[in-house]
């Protein structure tokens, strides 16, 4: 094992039904027995890392409209290569929406229409989605729908793919294939909340994410800004990610095919999906951001493949503070729940205040994750550096328009089974006992029906419907966790674990998506085709 680069450890990590088993020779019941905390194995960086608490955070910029004429904010994103310094003094080739990583951020309000023209200048076809988006089915990002870059239809004719690269042989005759620039509208006639935009082609999904493509857009409203919630400078966005460094201070990622044109798939070690060693909060490796004694508002996104986290935030003299959870993936929460830890699965998003003003200033509270170990125990800290004044609150009731949906409101009841398989005759991750097909009609249901769906996982499985938020019922039939509540997109199954969500299909007909966000575990036939009529 040590020879393929795995330690005993990382063989434990991988999971139940595909990694643990075959590495042990368990039975499926022993595996899952174990619940481990990560499903996955992890990448070891080949350059030295620097010590954590470091380097300052940053803040990802804020991206200009082209135009605002019309009653739409009209954006313009290049999907580019350039080489960022992530870790000190060290040069890192990336895949960036306008040259940084995270990309820009995209601040909009609630039901302003806006629309990105995105030019792909990388050597890949890409697909963008607006993860959590409520989107017309033309833009929504769907895995076919790919943009070209210049000069891969020639190309492409000789690679022998379907009808787009990257689809293992697979035909979709409804894919909308365009060539170097694609405008993507979004009505964004939804709560105000935090969402992230982030390539989603076929097949390649995780490695395009891994390499950098990954970006915040967040939606206003009058209602939300009248709260007296911090704001500001106080109101900070947390893209936290996992990544591991080559020698030369690339990323390292083990494709079955580095330059992610032709052949999908990782190495066997990683079938599970990808760890990194090192945490980057906002792109930079394990930050520090200096806080007045005031409270924060922290809107925080696990953009990792795989890596699960359970946020805690201890001060220097072992003090645990409160996360006080005010929204979830789809908006804010009817009140405010309090945490001391906090789970969080890859795409799920949590809107968190955490209050300095109890801390001594010059002090430090560090952010860290209880399912890490060495370095990735780490996530960044907080040097509290000044008092101040502070003119925010939380109030007892943040919203009152979150959906009422009960089980009698339900048309019907769906079971879907997220176990390891077998797929064109290797490993691979099914929905149903299926791998993903775009031909193929899973589930159709119509504009407006109330559903109920009972999802039950072998090992960690971050399951994100788009177009539509979901309310969590029940986990293993009890009752749903403190942090399932609100409006959410993405719910983590944790191994053996079954959960029952309830959601209403509304906003637009068409062609949609449900999978898992283990972006390794998508990539290989973890994805459902949902068809809205």
């Amino acid at each position: 094992m040590r020879e393929r680069g795995m330690t005993r450890r990382q063989v434990l990590g991988i999971g139940g039904a595909l990694g643990l088993m075959a590495a042990t020779g368990l039975s499926a019941s022993a595996a899952l027995a174990r619940r481990p905390s990560i499903t996955g194995a992890e990448l070891r960086s080949a350059v030295p890392l620097p010590p954590p608490f470091q380097v300052p955070l940053p803040i990802p910029s804020v991206l200009a409209p082209v135009s605002t004429s019309g009653g739409v904010d009209r954006y313009a994103i290049s999907q580019r290569e350039a080489s960022v310094e992530i870790l000190p003094g060290v040069r890192t080739p990336l895949w960036t929406y306008e040259g940084t990583f995270p990309g820009p951020t995209i601040e909009s309000r609630r039901s302003r229409p806006v629309t990105v023209t995105h030019r792909n200048e990388l050597p890949v076809p890409t697909v963008v989605h607006l993860h959590g988006g409520r989107t017309p089915a033309a833009s929504d990002g769907y895995p076919t729908d790919l943009v070209l870059p210049e000069g891969w239809q020639e190309a492409a004719m000789h690679m022998g793919h379907g009808s787009g690269p990257g689809m293992h042989g697979m035909h979709d005759p409804l894919a909308v294939v365009t060539k170097l620039k694609r405008d993507y509208t979004f009505p964004l006639d939804q709560r105000p909340t935090l969402l992230w935009y982030h390539d989603h082609r076929m097949d390649f999904t995780a490695p395009a994410i891994w390499r950098g493509l990954a970006g915040l857009q967040i939606v206003r409203d009058d209602a939300e800004d009248a709260l007296g919630l911090p704001a500001g400078r106080r109101e900070l966005p947390l893209m936290i990610a996992d990544r591991a460094f080559a020698a030369d201070g690339s990323l390292a990622y083990p494709a079955l095919d580095p330059t992610l044109r032709e052949r999908p798939g990782v190495t066997d070690p990683y079938l599970a999906g990808v760890l990194g060693d090192v945490i980057l909060v906002n792109g930079a490796p394990w930050p520090v951001h200096e806080a007045d004694a005031a409270r924060y508002r922290l809107r925080i996104l696990n953009a990792s493949n795989a890596r699960h986290y359970e946020l805690e935030a201890v001060t220097d003299d072992g003090r645990r503070l409160d996360l006080v959870q005010i929204g979830a993936d789809q908006g804010l929460l009817a009140a405010p729940v309090t945490h001391r830890v906090l789970p969080i699965a890859p795409a799920e998003r949590y809107d968190v205040i955490i209050d300095f003003s109890g801390v001594a200033i010059g002090s430090r509270v560090r952010v860290v994750n209880r399912l890490g170990s060495g370095r990735t125990r780490d996530v960044m800290a907080f040097r509290v550096a000044r008092n101040a004044t502070d003119g925010s609150r939380i109030p007892r009731t943040l919203s009152d328009d979150l959906p009422a949906w009960r089980r009698s409101d339900a048309v019907r009841v769906r079971d879907f089974s997220f176990r390891a398989g077998r797929m064109r005759g290797g490993h691979g991750w099914l929905i149903g006992g299926l791998p993903f097909d775009p031909a193929r009609s899973d589930v159709t249901v119509g504009l407006g029906d109330v559903e109920v769906w009972r999802l039950v996982a072998d090992v960690h499985h971050p399951v994100h419907l788009h177009l539509v938020g979901f309310r969590v019922l029940s986990r293993s039939g009890r009752p749903p966790l403190p942090h399932d509540a609100g409006l959410k997109d993405t719910v983590s199954l944790r191994p053996g674990e079954s959960v029952e969500i309830i959601t209403r299909f509304d906003g637009y007909r068409g062609r949609y998506l449900f999978h898992c966000h283990n972006a390794e575990h998508e990539d290989m036939g973890m994805m459902a085709n949902l068809e809205i009529i």
